[in-house]
């Protein structure tokens, strides 16, 4: 019970990752419309949707769970970012949907550092090391 605990949080990042990527990949027009107002579009959606593909399959591998919660902390941080600065908390009449779920994934991925505190302190004293 206790490791489905500790996976849980990176479970429910990599879900919400994958079930966004459907959007991002058929090219749906809410992603289209957030892309193209971030003058990212088509390149830029593929990219992030590639992104958090990566992300997510590395959240539900455990020896590579850190690595995939970085990954994912740093890109849901940028669509954090650009609902504040630009798209706004609401976007085309979602109700704030995707904010909330951006927060979600934002606060999963915080959640699997904090438990693998001790990884991600070995992995910035090998950073250090080799600077």
């Amino acid at each position: 019970m206790k490791t489905l605990l500790r996976r849980l949080p990176a479970f429910i990042a990599a879900l919400i990752f994958i079930q966004t990527l459907y959007f991002k990949f058929n090219a749906a027009p809410e992603s289209v419309y957030i892309f193209t107002t971030l003058g990212m579009e088509p390149v830029g959606r593929i990219v992030i949707g590639m992104v958090e593909l990566i992300s997510a399959l590395l959240l539900l591998y455990p020896p590579l769970m850190m690595y995939g919660a970085i990954l994912g902390l740093g890109t849901i941080s940028g669509a954090i970012f650009f609902h504040l600065t630009t798209l706004g908390i609401e976007v085309q009449g979602d109700g704030g949907y995707l904010f909330v779920l951006a927060l979600a994934v934002f606060i999963c991925c915080a959640i699997v550092l904090i438990i693998r505190k001790d990884d991600v302190k070995a992995l910035i004293a090998k950073v250090l090391r080799r600077s």
